[in-house]
């Protein structure tokens, strides 16, 4: 099984949260005493995790950023499938609500897309498994946290899904800049998906012609469109405006 490096006090938090299983080794740096770190050695041992206490230089070796003293080595997080998407969507108690990623490949988009997703209270991110970036350390990372929270799923063919959520009466709203209708006019209540494109592409055809509505945001300066984790925080945050109205 492949290993994913998590540092930080925030992810290695989540990640004994959530998914203690997959740590396997936890490195706090020597001296290091303070509440932050006592709440970590609390909840490792809680957990069954033993802690390892390591030099800066070592724990710089094996992480690729700011890992604020802390590193655990675990296995890989893993996508979730597709019969386990149509599953929680059946035991969903309200109304879906969907985050969907077309092609995006950029593991430091996709952390913040899931970081929006999970502070928008969406209920699952769904991505396309060939051409685009799966579950890694830099999305764990980037996520903060989210990616142990919000359920990432990864399809065969996204054009088959995007059908077979609109059978199970999910409404796609499309992100386009050349779309006739706005965000912030469109209803984004009920049971819906947000369908965002990738990096510089926007939506493949399939996608776009799979959408029940493409809409846009609006754009008052010169650029002519916004990065795909900025562009997904709008739409879901106006979503959320709605729907706690």
């Amino acid at each position: 099984m492949s290993e994913e490096i998590v540092f930080g006090i925030h992810a290695v938090n989540n990640l004994l949260l959530r998914s203690p299983e997959r740590v396997r080794e936890l490195y706090i740096l020597k001296g290091r005493d303070d509440e932050r770190f006592q709440a970590l050695f609390k909840l490792a041992s809680q957990n069954g995790v033993s802690v390892q206490e390591a030099k800066k230089g070592f724990l710089d070796g094996i992480a690729d950023g700011n890992h604020q003293g802390v590193v655990a080595k675990a296995n890989a997080a893993q996508s979730k499938t597709e019969p386990e998407l149509y599953k929680q969507l059946d035991n969903l108690s309200g109304d879906p609500f969907l985050l969907i990623l077309d092609s995006v490949t950029d593991p430091h988009n996709l952390g913040a897309c899931l970081r929006s997703a999970d502070a928008a209270g969406v209920h699952a991110v769904i991505a396309p498994k060939d051409k685009a970036v799966g579950l890694t350390s830099t999305v764990s990372k980037v996520a903060c946290g989210a990616a142990e929270s919000v359920p990432f799923y990864q399809v065969t063919n996204l054009a088959r899904t995007l059908k077979e959520l609109q059978n199970r009466g999910v409404w796609l709203y499309g992100t386009a800049g050349e779309a006739s209708e706005s965000v912030f006019k469109t209803k984004l209540t009920g049971p819906i998906a947000i369908v965002m494109g990738a990096e510089g592409k926007g939506l493949r055809r399939l996608t776009r012609e799979g959408c029940d509505h493409l809409i846009n945001i609006p754009m008052a300066g010169n650029v002519s469109s916004l990065n795909v984790s900025v562009a997904s925080g709008i739409c879901l945050f106006e979503a959320v405006r709605q729907r706690s109205l």
